[in-house]
């Protein structure tokens, strides 16, 4: 019984081994070395990647390694399999070609995966936008907080989280608000028609001061004038420009602004005008 066990399996198994023995040593070794390898390139990258946040403010770099090291760990693995292939008398070439078959398909299958890297690596290499910037591009805008192979997640104003494919944002016009060095403050104020001359001389004066004597809006390029003669109101225009470019912090700036606007207004008796129709009523000669 056991010399019938030790012929059917442990003696098959023996001579497959031996006879093997060389492909699977191979197969070990080859893995160990895929491993270390790995390994090696693993800390290579965290010393880089701290080296990198060290000297530079801007953490495209450091967002663009990660997939630069995957491609690298790829090639090195590739080159392995054929070199240990063609060591045991395989044809590497028709392995290639069959890569490349194989790839091609898997490129039409896969082709909005290979975009969104393809779009990741122009959005990193060109700097868009990094992690922690305010950006705005269709309909969505938010803080960046992930860079991925696959997608950028956003996090919107409403505190949503919104993952975008890499291959879409390529593809859109992209507003970097946190790269602005400055924002524009653009009022538009409108007064009663009935407005004397002076106070309407008064009104321009008043924004004039408002701007000159906030701290966050830079002299160089503001004005206020009169706009137009709208339908209800004379429009006066007040355009400026504040240091503020974080969305919350210049929409408080803005809202100061106004605030003063309607306080100062209203100590100097100038009237905010609203939408109004005037009906005039013309007597005929028949009416007594």
């Amino acid at each position: 019984m056991i010399d019938d066990v030790f012929n059917i399996i442990v003696k098959p198994i023996f001579g497959f081994l031996e006879k093997h023995s060389p492909f699977i040593i191979g197969v070990i070794i080859n893995v160990v070395i895929i491993i270390a390898i790995n390994k090696i390139i693993d800390a290579l990258e965290l010393k880089i990647t701290n080296k990198l946040r060290e000297k530079h403010s801007d953490s495209s770099l450091v967002n663009l390694l990660p997939i630069l090291i995957k491609v690298l760990k790829a090639i090195i693995i590739f080159m392995l399999l054929a070199g240990f292939l063609q060591s045991f008398g395989y044809n590497v070439s028709s392995l290639i070609a069959g890569f490349g078959i194989t790839g091609l398909a898997v490129g039409f299958a896969a082709k909005e995966a290979i975009g969104n890297v393809f779009g990741s690596l122009g959005l990193l290499g060109d700097r868009v936008y990094k992690i922690g910037d305010y950006i705005k591009f269709d309909d969505i805008e938010g803080y960046v907080e992930k860079i991925n192979l696959r997608s950028t997640s956003i996090r919107t104003l409403d505190n949503f989280v919104v993952n975008v494919p890499n291959n879409t944002i390529a593809n859109e016009a992209i507003t970097n608000v946190s790269k602005c060095k400055k924002r524009k403050i653009d009022i538009i104020v409108g007064v009663e028609y009935g407005t004397s001359n002076e106070k309407l001389d008064r009104a321009i004066e008043i924004l004039k001061e408002i701007a000159t004597n906030n701290e966050k809006i830079i002299g160089s390029g503001m004005f206020m004038s009169i706009e137009e003669l709208a339908d209800s109101s004379i429009n006066i225009r007040f355009f400026a420009y504040t240091t503020e470019t974080a969305w919350a912090k210049y929409k408080i700036i803005k809202g100061n602004v106004i605030r003063e606007i309607i306080h100062r207004f209203r100590e100097e008796g100038i009237e905010f005008a609203f939408p109004s129709t005037s009906v005039y009523i013309e007597k005929t000669g028949n009416e007594q």
